[in-house]
């Protein structure tokens, strides 16, 4: 009797087993349909950009260029402008923008009714920002800190608010790049602070329109080869904050101080940096034509495996791998 009460006990655990990892089998494969599953008529829609005259936004809309959407990008230059409209095709269409002017994002707004009319705005793909001045975060001054939240808060904000009635007369989508660095806080200045507010309006963006059919995702890219991590303009921002210190505050970090954070810089950007940009655009693409889009898309290896697996941590694990790579102070405790 005890035996085949053993029997009968191992049987049903492997019943649970076997059922639970068919279920998660099944449950895997349904999400990948889902996944799959694509939006149709895409040559009838019309998505904004901004931020395209390089990087991931000038790479953004030559793609969607090519799968057939109606591109309206937002360009600071005209330069920008001309050399975009030079590689694409007579569909894709360009506009003067700065996302920090409450004028020039009106005229935008304006110029894009006529666009898309009875259609409707089916993308806007918030991917204007900057990173620097990035630094220790006593080095900075308050315009340090207003220079990049203007364009990575307040020109996601306002471009979403001025935009949202075209989007919702197309039960569209709101695209927002954001970044591993609104996950985790690993250095001073604006951008950590901007892109935890991109997560943050984005969240609530989401909940609080999502009656109206209308999709918000957030792009979480980890650190690639563009203008936002080009290493001679971080050099160039770091020498000016230590530049414009007092002599008390330099003499708390020491001479050598800087150099080393520089080298720290160097290393980093050449270890972690990816050049393959289509890693990010591909997520930015499946966000506009996937039937159901996903919340987030975390894009690049070390977003993936480093990033966002640490963002999860207890903040004492951050604190503790930051104090073994970053310089210490000269007169620190």
């Amino acid at each position: 009797m005890d035996t085949e009460n053993t029997y009968e006990l191992i049987s049903n655990e492997n019943l649970w087993i076997y059922g639970t990892g068919a279920f998660v089998l099944l449950w895997i494969l349904v999400w990948l349909y889902r996944d799959s599953l694509e939006i149709e008529h895409v040559n009838q829609k019309y998505v904004f950009v901004t931020g395209c005259d390089s990087g991931f936004g000038n790479l953004l809309c030559r793609q969607l260029d090519r799968r057939g959407f109606r591109v309206l990008a937002g360009c600071l230059t005209e330069k920008g402008a001309d050399d975009l409209k030079r590689a694409t095709g007579p569909y894709l269409k360009t506009v003067l923008l700065d996302v920090t002017n409450t004028e020039s994002i009106q005229k935008a707004v304006e110029w894009t009714k006529k666009e898309v009319g009875e259609k409707g705005l089916w993308g806007l793909v918030n991917n204007a920002g900057r990173s620097l001045p990035m630094g220790p975060s006593e080095w900075m001054k308050i315009e340090d800190f207003n220079s990049t939240l203007k364009v990575n808060m307040f020109g996601v904000i306002e471009m979403t608010m001025n935009f949202l009635p075209l989007i919702k007369q197309a039960r569209g989508r709101v695209v927002n790049v954001a970044s591993v660095l609104g996950r985790v806080a690993a250095n001073g200045g604006g951008y950590c602070i901007s892109k935890f507010a991109v997560e943050s309006f984005s969240d609530c963006l989401r909940r609080d329109i999502h009656y109206f059919g209308i999709k918000v995702c957030i792009i979480e890219p980890g650190f690639f080869k563009t203008q936002v991590t080009s290493l001679e303009p971080i050099e160039r921002e770091l020498h000016r904050l230590w530049n414009q210190l007092t002599p008390e505050v330099k003499a708390s970090y020491g001479e050598k101080y800087l150099d080393k954070y520089i080298k720290i810089q160097r290393l980093i950007m050449n270890a972690v940096c990816d050049s393959d940009l289509n890693k990010v655009t591909n997520c930015m693409e499946h966000a506009l034509v996937a039937a159901y889009p996903r919340t987030r898309y975390s894009a690049g290896w070390d977003a993936k495996f480093a990033w966002i697996p640490l963002s999860y941590m207890p903040a004492c694990v951050v604190d503790i791998a930051l104090k073994v790579i970053m310089p210490r102070p000269a007169k620190s405790v």
